[in-house]
């Protein structure tokens, strides 16, 4: 279908990242989700390719491309049906390294951007703790400014749950009350190995197999003054204005499945018989998939309108949440119909559609609940 805001040269990054899932990622994954983790080198090859730093300055190594071409990115790498995969790149490059760039000094960024864009560091960014999650003012873990050996320091105390790229991440970007106020949170740099800083276990989930989820522990963990990101007691607002990324990004990979599983349930049901027919001679499933279908386009035009009213400036968080409200549940819809579709097929694991149904789960919970989307949605009328 065409796009009104898709150039020739998104349709070239569009080839690029799916030439680079053909080759790099779909032959391997299912060995991925055994093991937990997507391969470092993956990570370093998709920097190598130039697709880690999209919309970065160029004197890091990055692109410095608009909104509209980060979506392209995310979508593409979307039509993979290795949820965990995706979603280990798409925190690197849309939910934790946006905080060092746009909240970092000049000296922060010139440490680490240049790594972080090449894949040699890749991030993670520690909000969630496992009384707080779409709740970012009511988190515990504390910050507190004391006079090291060495001059001032941050001690940090608290516990962070389920974060993406916990385990094996190389650099953290972690929020922390650092006042009694509600909103009084900073954001602030933490390097793996840094004493007190540990991974307290990684977590089995349902889907996204093939990520590393983890629950992180800081014990007195004493980082310089130096690592704290952005100002102090503005880390609230710096989460807040991330989000509309990072729910873009999300959106972009529920419509990549909505629309990779489309496609795959087309091919399944015209060629599976059924009594003395295809399923797809079967009206009831023409017309279901063909609503599906008219869903994910509406969908798809009004994640890349939200993505191009970035480009253009404005003030759209309450359409970013409707769209994570709406794609998150939509997913839902489209998975529960295509499995069902493909009958006891989609019920065996490491099928492909299988999968996407157990990694679209997350969609309507991470990055912000279906319920909690909706109130931000409502409040603004």
């Amino acid at each position: 279908m065409d796009n009104i805001y898709i150039t020739p040269e998104h349709e070239l990054l569009r080839e690029q990242v799916a030439r680079f899932i053909a080759r790099e990622v779909e032959p391997f994954a299912s060995a991925w989700e055994e093991e937990g983790c997507v391969p470092r080198e993956v990570l370093r090859k998709l920097g190598e390719a130039g697709l880690l730093g999209l919309m970065y300055e160029a004197d890091y190594g990055g692109a410095e491309a608009d909104a509209l071409s980060n979506l392209v990115f995310a979508e593409a790498l979307s039509q993979s049906t290795f949820g965990g995969f995706i979603i280990t790149v798409l925190v690197h490059t849309d939910m934790a390294s946006p905080h060092l760039f746009h909240a970092g000094n000049a000296a922060q960024k010139a440490r680490y951007m240049p790594d972080v864009i090449a894949g040699k560091t890749i991030t993670a960014v520690g909000i969630t703790e496992p009384g707080a999650g779409s709740d970012v003012a009511g988190m515990r873990m504390t910050a507190k400014l004391e006079k090291g050996s060495e001059g001032d320091e941050w001690v940090l105390n608290g516990t962070k749950m389920f974060i993406t790229n916990g385990v094996h991440a190389n650099l953290y970007f972690i929020a922390a009350k650092t006042g009694s106020a509600r909103h009084d949170v900073s954001m602030f740099i933490v390097e793996k190995g840094t004493p007190g800083f540990s991974v307290g276990r990684a977590l089995k989930k349902t889907g996204w197999l093939s990520s590393d989820t983890a629950e992180l522990v800081f014990d007195n963990v004493r980082i310089p003054a130096g690592n704290l990101l952005g100002e102090e007691g503005k880390g609230f607002y710096s989460v807040m204005k991330n989000f509309q990324t990072e729910r873009i990004a999300l959106a972009a990979m529920a419509v990549g499945h909505c629309t990779q599983a489309i496609r795959m349930t087309l091919d399944y049901v015209r060629q599976r018989q059924a009594f003395g027919a295809t399923l797809w001679d079967k009206q009831t499933i023409r017309q279901r998939i063909a609503m599906l279908d008219a869903k994910t386009r509406a969908a798809r035009q009004f994640m890349y309108h939200c993505a191009w009213s970035v480009t253009q400036g404005r003030d759209i968080v309450q359409e970013v949440s409707m769209l994570k409200a709406l794609t998150g549940e939509l997913v839902n819809e489209v998975l529960q119909t295509c499995q069902q579709f493909h009958g006891g097929m989609g019920f065996i694991r490491e099928t492909a559609i299988e999968r996407l149904w157990r990694d679209a789960r997350v969609l309507g919970i991470g990055g912000g609940a279906t319920e909690v989307m909706l109130e931000e949605v409502a409040k603004r009328y």
